[in-house]
């Protein structure tokens, strides 16, 4: 039996896919992560900024759901975003609470163990199609990420 589940997760690691169990453990191991990230980056304690850390994993596991049992093609990511959007605007009776709860998370704290993982992740295939395309594509990358940036720096001058 374990023989069968080990190549089920198996097959879901090569597919690049989480079973909704596995995403749910995984985003668990990533809140506790975050919190610790958190409480290193701006001083507000994990246990002071546990409860913003769990409004963000109940959107997280509400958008995956929706994405699981209402198969239309839309990616779970956006399933989350919509969730995250919908709690969080003005109109929302929850939006007070919530917002005033997430205030003891920095976003560039809980981002950048997810960005650093993210970093590590990048699998054979896309290190071999990034040979091929060779200079070409750092080339492209170089000048998209300038024009990026030189770009944002214009719209933070002209609104700023």
């Amino acid at each position: 039996m374990n023989t069968h589940i080990e190549n089920a997760v198996a097959e879901n690691l090569e597919e690049g896919r989480l079973s909704l169990k596995e995403s749910i453990l995984v985003l668990a191991v990533i809140s506790i992560v975050s919190l610790v990230s958190n409480w290193a980056g701006t001083g507000i304690s994990p246990i002071q900024a546990f409860p913003a850390m769990l409004i963000i994993y109940a959107m997280v596991i509400v958008g995956l759901l929706l994405s699981k049992f209402i198969p239309i093609g839309f990616p779970a990511v956006a399933w989350v975003s919509l969730v995250s959007v919908l709690i969080s605007i003005p109109i929302s009776p929850l939006s007070a609470p919530v917002l005033a709860e997430l205030k003891n998370l920095g976003f560039l704290a809980i981002v950048t163990p997810v960005l650093a993982y993210a970093a590590m992740a990048i699998a054979k295939a896309e290190v071999d199609l990034f040979k091929k395309s060779g200079l070409k594509i750092a080339a492209i990358s170089i000048l998209v990420f300038t024009g990026t940036y030189v770009g944002s720096v214009f719209v933070a001058d002209a609104l700023l």
